[in-house]
């Protein structure tokens, strides 16, 4: 797949030929360009669109136009249109993962076992399951039919992070699609090129003309004039609670539906009863997976006081054995921070955490790989020790390769210190005690409660948060039901 210099938008592309309206060169008129840069290096590769209310108006067209056919395929040709879709990328594997690498400065392996994987299987899982859904559900009385009716909303945007590029951007377009809905999304002007790829792909295989539109841009201007467009008729974020906040207000004014997956601040218990090597192992996996830049990375570790100098020992043991380098090397478990700004983000909170009196059991800063990564953005993985449950380190979320180590007297006080954040995304728990694990599980607020494991998870379930990391349920039923209206028709046979 030849990829442009200059990365466009994909407007009602698709139709006879396959061909884009647009497809990486600028439209008359326009002039801002993103510069698009190597997280591993700092050097800069490509440019992305600035895209404007104007195009985001462009998309919101096309999509409309598309609409009515699309809505009136049934579900199993909509079902196999993804399925080309997931098969053009799955052709592509090698290119996606170079490229999902070269963005987000994450190892090459991991974009091949785990992104683009993921962001396939969530075109396959949408496209199977709207095949064998209920499109109704009927509740016969004498003489009254009482049904209800999925029915697609019509044009809905999905705004995508940078973290897990391409797998956060398939898993909000597919359930969308395959609901019946023409989307607009947007994907992170940080990390846009799969998304790029992806509308290559789809005007490939001639995907059905305005179905899907991809528009590039910031937040502050096409992600706002996106949530705010009058015919967008819902908004799935993925991202900041700052953000998602701001979202909200903007998108209550005219009651459009919202589905915010947000940040979060999220603990990983562990009790003395636990197996401590594994739990050990998970707990390093947990904090410091994708650079610690997933939303359930859990960055503060709860111990049992009983077994913290033990625990710790190994803890240690596994977070010093990581080796941060190169993402082209299969070597390297860690690789670069998404970007300058972030980088210097984290930097400035493993400040605020030595302020705060942090004593630093693992890394504490930068570190320089050598070679062609001597100008990149890495940060060695930090265990921090010492902190009060209470301090801005334990309070905030970093979304770094940061985490720090707390003890607990008793089951009480690990809830407490769990559960005592504005966020409430995942959690996970480790303990030989089924009973605790239920009675904690229960007692956790938490919208993602994982036992003895980490990242483990169905399609089919519900994912999201309670408190400040967000609002609605993706996955599953739940993504098809928030792209659809439900409505009951009662017809009186009499």
């Amino acid at each position: 797949m030849d990829i442009p210099r200059d990365l466009g938008h994909w407007i009602g592309f698709g139709g006879a030929g396959g061909r884009p309206a647009q497809s990486g060169d600028a439209r008359p008129g326009r002039t801002a360009w993103l510069d698009v840069v190597e997280p591993a290096t700092g050097a800069t590769f490509a440019r992305v669109a600035a895209g404007t209310a104007a195009d985001v108006d462009c998309a919101v067209r096309a999509a409309q136009r598309a609409f009515p056919a699309w809505s009136a395929l049934p579900a199993a040709e909509r079902g196999a249109w993804m399925e080309r879709l997931a098969q053009a990328v799955e052709d592509r594997m090698d290119a996606f993962v170079a490229a999902e690498s070269r963005d987000t400065g994450k190892p090459v392996h991991v974009a091949r076992a785990v992104d683009i994987p993921r962001a396939i299987l969530n075109l396959r899982y949408f496209a199977g399951l709207i095949r064998f859904r209920t499109e109704t559900q009927s509740r016969p009385r004498p003489g009254v039919t009482h049904t209800t009716v999925h029915a697609p909303l019509g044009v809905v945007g999905c705004i995508s992070p940078w973290n897990l590029p391409l797998y956060l951007f398939t898993w909000k377009i597919a359930p969308a699609l395959a609901a019946g809905n023409c989307v607009v999304g947007k994907p992170s002007e940080v990390t846009p090129l799969t998304a790029w790829m992806l509308g290559q792909a789809a005007a490939d295989i001639g995907f059905p003309e305005g179905v899907l539109n991809i528009v590039q841009g910031t937040g502050p201007e096409a992600g706002a004039a996106l949530v705010e467009h009058p015919d967008i008729k819902a908004i799935s974020f993925t991202g900041s609670t700052t953000v998602g906040r701001d979202i909200a207000v903007r998108a209550a004014s005219r009651l459009v539906k919202t589905s915010l997956e947000l940040g979060g601040k999220n603990p990983t218990i562990v009790f003395a009863d636990a197996d401590l090597d594994t739990a050990a192992r998970e707990a390093a996996r947990a904090a410091f997976a994708n650079q610690g830049q997933i939303c359930v990375c859990g960055s503060r570790i709860l111990v049992e006081a009983s077994v913290y100098d033990a625990f710790r020992e190994r803890l240690m043991a596994h977070v010093g054995a990581l080796r941060v380098g190169d993402p082209l090397e299969a070597t390297s478990d860690l690789g670069a921070l998404v970007s300058q700004a972030h980088f210097d983000k984290v930097c400035a909170w493993l400040e605020i955490a030595r302020a705060e009196g942090a004593r630093i059991l693992t890394g504490g800063g930068p570190t320089n790989p050598g070679g062609r990564c001597a100008s990149g953005w890495f940060i060695a993985p930090t265990l921090l020790e010492g902190l009060s449950p209470e301090c801005r380190t334990n309070q905030e979320e970093i979304f770094g390769p940061v985490a720090t180590l707390q003890p607990f007297e008793n089951e009480a006080d690990a809830l407490r210190q769990a559960n005592g954040t504005h966020y409430g995304l995942a959690s996970s728990v480790w303990t030989a005690s089924l009973a605790r694990a239920h009675r904690v599980g229960n007692a956790l607020e938490s919208g993602l409660v994982w036992i003895n494991c980490w990242m483990e998870r169905d399609l089919g379930m519900p994912f999201g948060g309670v408190k400040q990391s967000g609002l609605g349920r993706e996955g599953g039923h739940h993504a098809l039901d928030f792209f659809s209206e439900i409505k009951t028709i009662t017809v009186n046979h009499e």
